[in-house]
């Protein structure tokens, strides 16, 4: 049963069950999707750096667990929606990684044309990576009343936010609104702890049950999960699934993470100590998931550095495809831009 109130406690789950539901391959390829997270944004965050990306970059190094066990749980045919830190969730929808440097690089060839850069990607399922903070709520909201309204029974839509984004309004107007008319969403708040940079416990009134109080507030199911750990995620996903489409209700699933990197690229995190971060690195979901692998033998550690190696191979190729492909040509600019 999910965790409804009182104490810090994650949910529930029961790891090598999973394991075996999930199977050798599936296992091997969630790691190499959490691989190729990790390995895009550590190349994509050093072209930041060598000036090749421009505007902002927010990294979801650390985060990997959370979307990787979700669309495994999930699958791809929802509707998927989530803020800035977007480029884990289109890689995770199956956008060519090649493309989505492009985009980071601004050039023709980019997922959007070079037009959206870092914060604005999208896949055929993913309805975008959102600028203002709480803005892709109501989208998803609407998303999921669409599937409501045409009768489809067996997709839900999916939103991703941070912790940051529960005080505004439109997290309290789209969650009145799921729960008053039995809206088929599934909110999920992404808590790495520190909004922009600030800690919780300044910015949030009851700040460890936040999520939880808002979610008994507005009559809508509550699920806490380990945002580091894999198997939690996708227990919790795969339940919180089954009771949107058994009752056409939403749920709120709350992870706790901590990102390895500041809010974007240009953020030093000076607000967090070097103790602190190694603390949270020491939690590393991607080693996690390695060690629980090799426990189990479901692999060697030899066919982990090849898959690791071919996740890196991919990378230093999407760089090359990025400095190579043409910048988008002027005439191009007002393309898509009505009055």
């Amino acid at each position: 049963m999910p965790h409804m109130h009182g104490e810090l406690l994650f949910h529930q789950f029961d790891q090598p069950s999973i394991m075996s539901e999930l199977g050798r391959d599936r296992l091997l390829f969630a790691l190499h999707e959490m691989l190729r997270i990790r390995q895009f944004e550590t190349r994509a965050e050093a072209a930041y750096q060598q000036g090749h990306v421009g505007g902002f970059f927010h990294s979801y190094v650390g985060q990997e667990a959370i979307q990787t066990a979700a669309i495994s749980a999930l699958g791809k045919k929802h509707w998927y929606i989530t803020s800035y830190r977007c480029h884990a969730l289109v890689l995770l929808l199956g956008e060519k990684s090649n493309e989505m440097m492009a985009e980071l690089f601004g050039k023709k060839t980019g997922n959007a044309k070079g037009r959206g850069g870092s914060m604005h990607m999208y896949s055929e399922r993913m309805l975008g990576g959102f600028g203002i903070v709480g803005g892709q709520i109501p989208i998803a909201t609407g998303a999921a009343f669409r599937n409501k309204y045409l009768g489809i029974t067996d997709e839900i839509a999916i939103c991703f936010f941070g912790d940051g984004a529960v005080p505004q309004g439109t997290f309290h107007e789209s969650l009145n609104m799921a729960s008053i008319h039995s809206i088929p969403c599934l909110y999920v708040v992404e808590n790495n702890h520190w909004s922009m940079g600030t800690p919780l416990h300044k910015t949030m009134a009851n700040h460890n049950h936040f999520v939880e109080k808002a979610a008994e507030a507005y009559d809508i199911l509550y699920y806490r999960l380990d945002g580091m750990d894999f198997f939690s995620c996708y227990a919790g996903f795969k339940e919180a699934f089954q009771h949107i489409v058994k009752t056409s209700r939403p749920v709120i699933i709350e992870c706790i993470t901590d990102r390895f990197k500041g809010h974007s690229i240009s953020d030093p995190a000076l607000y967090r100590t070097k103790e602190q971060l190694k603390e949270c690195m020491s939690k590393d979901p991607i080693g996690k998931f390695k060690i629980a692998l090799l426990e189990s033998k479901i692999c060697t550690e030899n066919e982990i550095q090849e898959i690791e190696t071919k996740s890196r191979e991919e990378m230093i190729q999407a760089i090359k495809f990025a400095e190579e492909s043409p910048w988008p040509d002027i005439s191009e600019l007002e393309e898509g831009v009505y009055v």
